[in-house]
This record gives C-alpha cells, structure tokens and sequence, in this order.
C-alpha cells in the first residue's frame, strides 16, 4: 500500500504533467461556460469531453506542457524542444486539417439532408461530427491560457 501512495504523490506532484492535466479541465470547463453565457441547448457533459470549440482544449493543454518543460529545464534542453515541436503540430492539425474535416462535415450533412430526404431513414438518423477543429483564433486563445496555467502552476507547485 506504501508504494502505491508514493507513486499517487509523485503522480500529483509532478509539474509538467498537473499543468498540461489543469490546462485542458480548464479549457474544457470554459466551453461549458460560454455555453451556459449563451445560453446554449445542449448537453453540457458531453460537451465537457468534446473536441472543437473556443477555447482549443489541444493548444491549452500542450502549451501548458510546453511552458512548463520551459521553465523547469530551460529553453535550451531537448526536451523543451520536444514539447514546442508537439506543441506546433498539435496547434496546426487543430487549426488545419481537423478544422476542415469540419467544414466538409457541415457540407455532408447538409448534402444528405436535401439530397437524400425520406430514401435512408437510417442515413439521415446518422450525422458527421461538425465540431471536430479550430479557428486560428481558438487555437491562439488555447494557446495564451495554456501558457498562463504553465506559469501559474510553478508557483502553485513550487
């Protein structure tokens, strides 16, 4: 039971990885908010573990990583470099590819919608996910609050 308690406190002891961990809760609870802001109809628990929307959870949590491994071993090391090159290509398949799987999404449904009505009940029963990426600017918000969150948990932690 001992080792098992030591590893539970090194588990929540480590910095890099509450940071990443508190980055992407943070991110995700934002959306539920906005959402309730908006007053948006749809199912807030559900959309606490979606991907797509404002703020990016993806760019949040790895740039948190990112400022974390920065500030803990210093921006010269390896794995600083590591983090930022994750970093990089997480934030740009978010805002690149995923974003316009999303698009072409929409435009399938709606396809299906008008072309396809009353042949396939099953077809039009069944939808694409339409939210699956980000904006620019939601992958650079994500972005701005993981690094925010990578400072402010070295002084929570440290």
């Amino acid at each position: 039971m001992g080792f098992f308690l030591e590893q539970c406190k090194n588990f929540f002891s480590n910095y890099l990885l509450m940071s990443a961990i508190c980055a992407w809760l943070i991110a995700q609870l934002a959306k539920v908010a906005r959402a309730l802001w908006h007053r948006e109809s749809c199912n807030y628990f559900a959309l606490l573990f979606s991907s797509g929307g404002m703020p990016s959870s993806h760019s949040a949590c790895v740039m948190s990583l990112c400022t974390a491994c920065g500030i803990q071993y210093g921006v010269n090391s390896a794995l600083f470099a590591i983090c930022g090159i994750l970093a990089a290509v997480v934030m740009i398949d978010a805002s690149g590819v995923r974003y316009e799987t999303g698009k072409q999404s929409k435009l399938l449904n709606r396809i299906a919608r008008e072309f396809f009505d009353g042949d396939d009940p099953e077809l039009l029963n069944t939808s694409l996910k339409e939210l699956v990426g980000h904006t620019p600017f939601q992958v650079f918000v994500g972005a701005m609050l993981g690094i925010a969150i990578g400072i402010v948990m070295y002084f929570v932690m440290k």
